[in-house]
């Protein structure tokens, strides 16, 4: 089904970089509660051996920072909560895993999709989580579901055949045993710097593309003016400020962009910057206890949008709004938010979720409208079945 080698390639678009890790020395995962912490300890030893790391944590292990939300997990899953290989480096250029490959099928990499939730499913759902905004309980949860698919072929070719469909800074590739992970992700969760700066850039607000350049600046000033685009952006932005000062030097934080517009092929973004300075001695497990799952995905307050999206949701996310990324043994990490994520089963299934930030003054029709936008970088505008 897959390349031999345990691999992961990270491909940013706009640059055409690609950078590959391959033969991990070792690969650390989690299936349990137990297994989870003492994983995140050896991610730490292998980086102070010298080590690089690359690969992804799945949504639910933001469950087991809190003890409130740990009982979520889900033992011995299909994918694990963690899977890293520890990597003596990156590979050299050039190396044939870096390579684009041709899919040398007739059909598409990704047949038979079909939403988990026809419109009434999702409806129902969105009227329990409109009461829950209503009543105050939060103010923003981001509602999602899956999109069931079969898939054929080579992983890797597929992967590059996704690219023209929707290019993207973080299109990663992870296949280090077990499923496989495509993303094809346009959002930072955060990188910190070997100065010990740490930034991260939620995205929050979506609008479709024009059908030229004079209606795409038209769609783009209407969502700068639009208030609602504007207060779903600025709560995940404190939500994130809230986060990253559990974990920095007081006096650092800044927001340096705010309400910035990141187009791609199918929509449009809305994106904000959040920079601060971290503490000394900081830990891989400090970070992500601090900030894992990213804001942008959960909601406000995070824990309570937590709880009742697990009450919503009919399953694991898994993969989906984790996170995937690199870290260096100089302390430079670069961690996408995995969305727009695929996962791939050694069976011919295929999964991906789609969602979005509910508000108050959100509705269940434009909402699932947007999720069903959302999927189109993976099956173009193919009729989804519900």
């Amino acid at each position: 089904m897959a390349d031999a080698i345990p691999y992961v390639l990270f491909r940013d678009d706009s640059t055409g970089q690609v950078m590959i890790f391959a033969e991990p020395a070792e690969i650390i995962t989690a299936h349990t509660r137990a297994q989870f912490f003492d994983a995140l300890d050896r991610m730490e030893e292998a980086k102070r051996q010298g080590k690089w790391l690359a690969g992804y944590m799945a949504y639910e292990a933001g469950h087991l920072f809190e003890e409130k939300l740990a009982s979520f997990a889900e033992e011995n899953r299909e994918i694990p909560l963690v899977c890293f290989g520890a990597f003596d480096a990156p590979a050299t250029d050039g190396h044939p895993l870096g390579q684009p490959a041709q899919r040398l099928e007739n059909r598409e990499f990704l047949t038979e999709p079909k939403a988990a939730w026809n419109f009434e499913a999702y409806q129902e759902r969105f009227d329990r989580l409109h009461q829950h905004l209503r009543l105050g309980d939060c103010y923003q949860a981001n509602l999602t579901m899956p999109i069931h698919a079969r898939w054929s072929g080579d992983p890797r070719a597929g992967f590059w055949s996704l690219i023209d469909r929707q290019p993207v800074k973080y299109g990663t590739l992870v296949d280090l045993g077990g499923p496989i992970i495509l993303s094809r992700s346009p959002e930072l969760f955060f990188r910190t710097d070997e100065d010990g700066w740490i930034e991260t850039h939620p995205m929050k607000g979506t609008a479709k593309r024009g059908r030229d350049a004079a209606e795409d600046d038209e769609i783009i000033a209407a969502m700068l003016a639009d208030e609602k685009t504007q207060a779903e952006n600025r709560m995940i932005v404190d939500l994130l400020r809230n986060d990253i000062s559990r974990i920095t030097q007081v006096g650092t934080l800044d927001v340096p962009k705010l309400f910035e517009i990141e187009s791609y092929p199918t929509l449009h973004q809305m994106v904000s910057h959040v920079q601060a300075r971290l503490l000394p001695g900081i830990s891989i497990r400090d970070i992500l206890a601090a900030l894992f799952p990213c804001g942008s995905i959960t909601g406000a307050p995070k824990m309570r949008a937590m709880e009742i999206l697990h009450e919503l949701e009919d399953g694991p996310r898994d993969a989906y709004c984790g996170a995937i990324g690199m870290i260096s043994p100089t302390g430079a990490m670069r961690f996408s938010v995995a969305i727009r994520t695929i996962t791939l089963f050694e069976d011919g299934r295929a999964v991906f979720n789609v969602g979005g930030g509910i508000v108050f003054d959100s509705t269940a029709e434009a909402e699932y409208e947007e999720c069903l936008l959302k999927a189109r970088f993976a099956v173009g505008d193919r009729w989804i079945d519900r």
